[in-house]
This record gives structure tokens, C-alpha cells and sequence, in this order.
């Protein structure tokens, strides 16, 4: 099977599966075309979902270094048309910016989904942490980052 083929099986679950396997395995040079071919399948549910899987996958894995930005433009323009995605690997690209401490903006953080305040609010960048346990979107978000700032003062 190549990048080009696209499951026929009737099956949804088993062509997640397969869209699954197969991006987990793509070499890096065919993977924004393997993603937007993904991204035909009738189903689009299904496969947004398969993608953003991957999605999560890979920029967990390249956030702290120098090849994130490259690899966050392709899939940029590989899920162009797909509003929920675009939006993911832009939140990565925010959350990179506040782990690594490079320029961010709170208002960009407090406008975020509550998948990356979440995920912001038990980590290491004490600013992000404060501004989360003030004004996080949600109860859940702002207990996580005071439990955080409090174990931190506890240590």
C-alpha cells in the first residue's frame, strides 16, 4: 500500500486503524501528504480523529526542539481545511512557547481550549501556572494550577 491508497474496507474502525498504523510508521518527507490523504476518507469524523491522534503524537515528540516549527508549518498547510486541527497544532506551537519560555501572550493562553490550559496549567512555567489558577476557563483547570503552585512552594 502506498501513501495514495486510501482504505476501502466498509469498516471505519478498521480503517482508523489502518490511517492510525500507517501514520505511525510514514517517513517524515511523505508524512503531510499521507495526512491530507487521511484526511479524504469519507468518514470525516473518523478521520479527523486519526489525524489529530497522530498529530498530538508527533508534536509531543518534536515541541522542545528545532525541527517543531518546519514540521508544525507542513501540517499547517496539510489540514488547512480542517478549522479543529489548524487550531491544535496552534495551540503545540503556544504550548512550546510557554515550556520553552520563548514570547507568548496570556491573552493567548486565557483564549485557549481547555485541553491546553489544562495541559499548561501542571507544567513548569510559573508565570502560565499563575495566570491559569487566577483565570483558567474552568474549576477543574485553575484547582490543577494552584495544586501545582502550592507543590511547588511545598518543595
Amino acid at each position: 500500500m502506498n501513501v495514495h491508497d486510501i482504505p476501502q474496507n466498509p469498516d471505519e474502525h478498521v480503517r482508523f486503524a489502518v490511517h492510525l498504523d500507517r501514520l505511525r510508521h510514514v517517513a517524515d518527507p511523505d508524512e503531510a501528504e499521507l495526512v491530507s490523504r487521511v484526511l479524504t476518507d469519507p468518514d470525516r469524523t473518523m478521520a479527523q480523529s486519526a489525524v489529530l491522534r497522530h498529530l498530538d503524537r508527533r508534536a509531543a515528540d518534536l515541541h522542545p526542539g528545532p525541527a517543531y516549527e518546519e514540521w508544525a508549518q507542513a501540517m499547517t498547510r496539510a489540514t488547512i481545511d480542517h478549522p479543529f486541527l489548524t487550531r491544535r497544532l496552534q495551540e503545540w506551537s503556544l504550548f512550546r512557547a510557554v515550556t520553552l519560555k520563548l514570547p507568548w501572550r496570556p491573552d493567548d493562553l486565557l483564549a485557549s481550549s481547555d485541553w491546553l490550559q489544562s495541559k499548561t496549567a501542571v507544567g513548569t512555567n510559573t508565570e502560565a501556572v499563575e495566570i491559569l489558577a487566577e483565570l483558567g476557563r474552568t474549576k477543574r483547570i485553575r484547582n490543577a494550577a494552584r495544586n501545582g503552585l502550592n507543590h511547588r512552594s511545598e518543595s
